[in-house]
């Protein structure tokens, strides 16, 4: 009997061991991974789940419009969780801070892929992004970035990725364009500033092969550092050639740069800024005087804007016990993003109603939308198993008051 006693006192500990080890192993899961589950639930209530992953920058060159933006992606799938406004599935997005490195973006993707089991992506940077489109269609992952690249429309190298803004190249264009029609004076000259990464030089090439063929001349290039704290020197260097009016290609922070340094030279170009050199950031670094008559692109509202689409991010905020106030227009943009990709896995769930929904059905749902309408957040898009670019339509706005407004409702450089 003292034998048999010891037989179940040992197995009884290996029972507790092993209880133990389970539990550190799970501890160890969760600590390991960074990845941050925003929303959703584990799928136990009979909906399929599908779980979208999030590249952001949240601490890298770009993360002073990162943030908002990332903000904005995860607001909108917490508040379509919280309020059940998407019937029969559970969306989760999991997302991680890449800081702008792109082989960190690569190795976050496959972690997504290989460990999250993700069915699309909302990603971000121009690199990134383009060193990534080859995998992502091989992957079959349907894939928005907050990179607006003219090489994205490619399908034939990018039949996963869809624009959900005009390129960068179709607002630089856009700009001439309404430059040509609104300068007074001899042929206009344009100016280049932008930085060294593949999102500085995107849309270089292509504007000036459309101001070329407009009859607008680009008389100078300057490469200013993303991180810029100084531009004093390459603004001189432009000025040598008196631009009429120069188009930044930056984020806030070296456009606040340009800016001020442009105001303590006396420089009186017009300067234009393209998506990312605009916002409500640029103003709050530089101050109200600096930033006055500063012009750029709007390619999503405000939040002060009266638009219907605004209602449900006031809904949102109010049940956080926030307003307007505290948020900008990057966050507008990145719940649009957000808005745009869960409106194409509703299309492919209605489509597909049984069974797993894969990368290659949501492209179908996406494909199907058509004049999606954003409520005015954004232009209104369509996409098509022809064309992923979903709009080539832009708006421009002005400084006013310490304010952005508009300047010009949405047009397109063809009309």
């Amino acid at each position: 009997m003292k034998k048999r006693g010891s037989k179940y006192l040992w197995m009884l500990m290996g029972a507790l061991l092993l209880l133990v080890l389970a539990a550190c192993s799970s501890d160890d899961a969760s600590t390991d991974s960074d990845v941050d589950s925003s929303s959703g639930s584990d799928g136990d209530n009979g909906n399929r789940t599908v779980v979208i992953g999030g590249l952001y920058d949240i601490t890298g060159g770009t993360g002073d419009v990162g943030t908002p933006y990332a903000e904005g992606e995860k607001a909108y799938f917490e508040y379509i969780t919280e309020n059940n406004l998407v019937e029969g599935l559970n969306l989760k997005l999991v997302g991680k801070d890449y800081a702008y490195q792109i082989p960190e973006a690569q190795k976050i993707y496959q972690e997504f892929r290989d460990k999250e089991n993700v069915s699309a992506v909302l990603g971000w940077g121009t690199g990134d992004t383009e060193a990534l489109r080859q995998q992502v269609a091989t992957d079959e992952l349907p894939y928005f970035s907050a990179s607006y690249s003219e090489n994205l429309k490619d399908l034939e190298e990018s039949p996963y990725n869809f624009l959900i803004a005009a390129s960068y190249s179709d607002q630089g264009r856009a700009i001439l364009k309404w430059i040509k029609e609104n300068h007074e004076g001899d042929n206009p000259t344009v100016a280049l500033l932008y930085n060294d990464t593949a999102f500085g030089r995107s849309p270089v090439e292509d504007i000036k092969a459309y101001g070329k063929e407009i009859g607008v001349e680009i008389v100078d290039e300057q490469v200013i550092d993303v991180k810029a704290t100084e531009a004093q020197s390459q603004l001189l260097n432009m000025e040598k050639k008196n631009p009429d009016y120069a188009i930044i290609q930056q984020t806030w922070n070296a456009t606040a740069t340009i800016l001020r340094d442009a105001k303590t030279l006396g420089i009186d170009t017009q300067f234009f800024g393209l998506n990312w050199a605009t916002g409500e950031g640029v103003i709050d670094i530089v101050g109200a005087d600096v930033a006055e008559g500063y012009k750029g692109i709007l390619g999503h509202a405000f939040p002060y804007e009266d638009f219907e689409g605004m209602a449900d991010i006031k809904k949102y905020l109010e049940s956080k016990g926030k307003t307007i106030e505290d948020i900008n227009q990057k966050f507008v943009q990145g719940w649009s993003a957000a808005k745009i990709m869960v409106a194409g896995i509703q299309a492919a769930a209605e489509k597909y109603p049984e069974g797993d929904l894969t990368g290659a059905q949501i492209r179908e749902g996406l494909e199907s939308l058509q004049d999606f309408d954003l409520g005015g957040l954004g232009a209104n898009l369509t996409f098509s198993a022809d064309n992923h670019a979903g709009t080539e339509k832009v708006r421009l706005g002005v400084v006013k008051n310490g304010k952005w407004e508009q300047l010009e409702d949405y047009f397109s450089y063809k009309d």
